[in-house]
């Protein structure tokens, strides 16, 4: 099988989850299945989980085209959709492990949010971790990644389509850490 029927194949598969679907609060009103949840404009969960190293370097990705929101864009963080049957910390370990092959990590908790773009309203949790080995790479979802500093991330945003949904997370992320900052000194 081709990598574009892989992906084709992986998309149908994606579409067809059942996924949580929610209130304006946040309130699991059911489930439903993700390209019905997107068609009728409807609440959906999502998670984000930022990826750093050591060094403090973040890994950005780059979706494949076959993906239903924003193919081709980069992203900052891993992620997606909560199923109807997990948690948002369960999502983002799932979601971590199955874009980047990255598990057994610690996830922190930083932030729970609204977002919405066309095509797109969800209630988001960011994660982050830490990790200093190999990347394992989903290639139905994730065409290449690479980790860079986060000041590398900002100039980069400014020329290549990045993710507006995971670059709200990044964005949040920096500045509570600005905020740590600011009350430690």
């Amino acid at each position: 099988m081709s990598q574009n029927a892989k992906e084709a194949a992986h998309r149908a598969a994606s579409d067809a989850e059942q996924i949580a679907w929610v209130d304006e609060q946040d309130n699991l009103l059911g489930a439903l299945v993700r390209a019905d949840l997107r068609q009728r404009g409807l609440i959906g969960r999502g998670t984000y989980i930022m990826l750093f190293n050591s060094a403090g370097d973040l890994c950005v990705h780059r979706r494949t085209l076959s993906k239903a929101i924003y193919p081709g864009y980069w992203d900052v963080a891993a992620g997606g959709m909560v199923q109807a049957d997990e948690t948002y910390a369960e999502s983002a370990a799932r979601e971590l492990e199955e874009e980047l092959g990255v598990s057994g990590v610690e996830l922190t908790a930083h932030d729970h949010f609204f977002f919405e773009d066309t095509g797109n309203r969800l209630w988001c949790s960011a994660f982050s971790a830490v990790w200093d080995g190999p990347l394992k790479l989903q290639p139905e979802e994730v065409l290449e990644a690479r980790f860079i500093p986060v000041e590398q991330v900002m100039r980069e945003i400014q020329q290549k389509p990045y993710c507006p949904d995971s670059l709200a997370a990044l964005q949040r992320y920096l500045k509570a850490q600005q905020s740590d900052v600011a009350k430690n000194t």
